[in-house]
């Protein structure tokens, strides 16, 4: 029986760590996660926030996410917008205020606030 949901996994090209980190954490205001030892050997990088928890995977053949993605919970979308020039607001989803980003390797990103 499923109880949660522990991450969603996103994929990111090789060297895009530093790029994935300035993102995640310095415009989304997550905290990035050590990965333990053994999985830290294989790249990328783990990034948490409240009750949510990102993971993103070098994979060789990269694509990214262009319809599929994580749709995150914020308390100040406005604040997010102002740091995100290229973000697509809509009010399509009755119930929130939404906007949809891409993160520095191009996954689609939906940022999601209750009115």
């Amino acid at each position: 029986m499923i109880v949660g949901m522990h991450h969603v996994q996103l994929a990111a090209p090789a060297g895009s760590e530093p790029e994935l980190r300035a993102f995640y954490v310095g415009v989304l205001g997550m905290t990035e996660v050590e990965k333990p030892p053994e999985l830290a050997k294989r790249g990328g990088a783990w990034f948490r926030g409240q009750g949510v928890e990102l993971h993103l995977g070098i994979e060789a053949d990269f694509r990214p996410a262009r319809k599929a993605h994580p749709a995150l919970l914020v308390t100040d979308l406005d604040e997010l917008l102002a740091r995100l020039p290229d973000a697509v607001p809509d009010d399509l989803l009755p119930g929130y205020r939404r906007c949809h980003v891409h993160d520095p390797v191009g996954n689609r990103i939906e940022l999601l606030q209750m009115p």
